[in-house]
């Protein structure tokens, strides 16, 4: 399964509609928000699978944790909220506020709500990874390359696609994620994609009209 099969096939909206029904939040908001959050979630963890000890230990936890099999079975997402709360602190630290405040503003998700859901969001997200991990026997060493062919391949399939309004959100997103003109995941994709605030909503673009697209 690649990452936009995943964000528009079955197992994306299963996982929508449990979002919806638990946080009366639209079921288009959550596919927007899992569209902005997947590549961002990778592309931290790209960058710090860099290091030889954080690859290690992503490496043991995908192992562990993350086989995949939440994709099959989605009822396992509200029992590993907790457990999605204590993976993106780890993988966010200290920008972890940050990161919710701006997919907040951008996704008109409530920022009392954007954590809950985004933390429902990621041991799904994890499995993926582990998914991909155990198809192409990829070891801590390989991770980095891994986490990179997966947004590289998703950004081409989507510029092979006919324009949506999610696919335009995808490759916006997808396309701050290649940049590595900073060298920070956050900077890449919610600087030059989300930021913006009221200025990009000023100058028209941006993913708040995409988002609009979607939502009509």
């Amino acid at each position: 399964m690649n990452l936009i099969d995943l964000l528009t096939g079955n197992t994306g909206n299963q996982v929508a509609q449990q979002a919806e029904n638990k946080f009366g939040i639209s079921k288009n908001q959550i596919i927007a928000l899992l569209a902005v959050a997947t590549p961002l979630i990778i592309s931290y963890l790209r960058n710090k699978s860099q290091d030889a000890k954080e690859a290690e230990a992503l490496n043991n936890a995908l192992d562990k944790d993350h086989d995949g099999s939440i994709l099959d079975d989605t009822a396992q997402l509200e029992a590993r909220q907790n457990e999605g709360g204590s993976i993106l602190s780890h993988i966010f630290g200290n920008q972890k506020s940050t990161v919710e405040n701006q997919l907040s503003q951008n996704t008109g998700i409530s920022i009392d709500k954007i954590g809950p859901v985004l933390a429902m969001l990621a041991p799904v997200i994890m499995g993926y990874i582990g998914k991909e991990k155990q198809q192409n026997n990829v070891g801590a060493g390989g991770l980095g390359d891994l986490l990179g062919s997966i947004l590289g391949g998703a950004q081409n399939q989507v510029q092979q696609q006919d324009s949506n309004p999610l696919n335009d959100i995808l490759g916006s997103v997808l396309g701050g994620g290649q940049s590595q003109s900073s060298g920070n995941p956050l900077n890449d994709i919610l600087g030059s994609v989300l930021g913006g605030g009221q200025q990009q909503k000023q100058q028209g673009g941006g993913i708040g009209d995409l988002l609009g697209g979607l939502f009509k």
